[in-house]
């Protein structure tokens, strides 16, 4: 495809998700429903002399320090995995809020992993890219296959589910984020009977039902982050208000976001939310799209 490859990377939110067990190599067991929506960060990835670079837009968007970010995280697994060296710069221009539970970062990581499979010809079908995805997080598996599917394990065994009846989703965050380490270890700490989601918005989707799958999100570490963070609370109390159909968060959070039946009325909900980044914005078939 040339030396130049550009890509959409798109974020993903959980409909549910729901923590099983606290596995012994310290991971959570979970099962959650993920779904790809049109928010998206662009990725441009191109062919260099040598090593890996790495340019963030805008200016002052905080990432990290470059090896520590998952796109060199992706960049390396697969330089590992393949024995090729794989030079490349690339591009961020970040659009997903960073630390929201919206996966941008596993997002931006699936795609450098499908740029550089395209661009050194390295004829990787999607289970080994997923494979190598997964050395780098937990989540890029799903941001590679992307659309609506189950997760299970630690969300790395997926199972595709149907395409979701069409309806919006107005996303939201809080300026303040939350540590994912911090609130699983207060999920654990917690005592009480668990609630889950998973299966209600699965049976949901397969039955083409939208009433029912606003009824069914849920996120089992909510109250914990709504401990945290107040405003994701507040934000979901707003979003119901507003009429969505349900309301909850997403990964550990701190994003919220509502589920509404069409453009309109997403559009007038937005209006009656109070939060430095919020969109309307529509769910999508797919992790990675490659635009050039």
């Amino acid at each position: 495809m040339g030396d130049l490859i550009r890509l959409q990377a798109f974020a993903k939110l959980n409909y549910a998700l729901d923590v099983l067990s606290l596995r012994t190599d310290g991971y959570h067991e979970i099962r959650t429903v993920m779904q790809s929506i049109s928010l998206a960060d662009e990725v441009e990835v191109e062919r260099a002399e040598s090593g890996f670079d790495l340019t963030v837009e805008p200016a002052g968007t905080d990432v990290g320090p470059t090896r520590k970010n998952t796109t060199h995280g992706a960049w390396k697994a697969l330089r590992e995995a393949t024995g090729e060296e794989l030079p490349v710069r690339v591009r961020l221009n970040k659009k997903a809020p960073s630390g929201a539970g919206l996966g941008g970062g596993s997002a931006d990581a699936a795609a450098v992993l499908v740029a550089l499979n395209e661009m050194f010809g390295l004829s990787l079908d999607d289970e080994r890219l997923r494979e190598v995805g997964l050395r780098v997080g937990a989540d890029v598996p799903f941001c590679i296959a992307g659309g609506t599917a189950l997760g299970e394990g630690i969300g790395e065994e997926l199972t595709p589910l149907p395409a979701t009846p069409d309806h919006r989703l107005v996303v939201t965050r809080p300026a303040e984020a939350a540590n994912t380490a911090e609130v699983y270890r207060a999920y654990d700490g917690r005592p009480g009977q668990k609630v889950f989601h998973a299966s209600a918005v699965r049976n949901a989707i397969q039955a083409g039902d939208l009433a029912a799958l606003g009824a069914g999100v849920g996120n089992a570490l909510s109250p914990v982050t709504r401990e945290m963070v107040l405003a994701v609370r507040e934000l979901e109390t707003a979003l119901l208000e507003a009429g969505a159909l349900g309301a909850s968060m997403s990964g550990t959070g701190t994003a919220v976001y509502g589920i509404f039946p069409d453009e309109n009325a997403a559009a007038n909900a937005i209006r009656a939310v109070d939060a430095p980044f919020a969109g309307v914005f529509a769910p999508v078939d797919r992790g990675v799209e490659i635009l050039t």
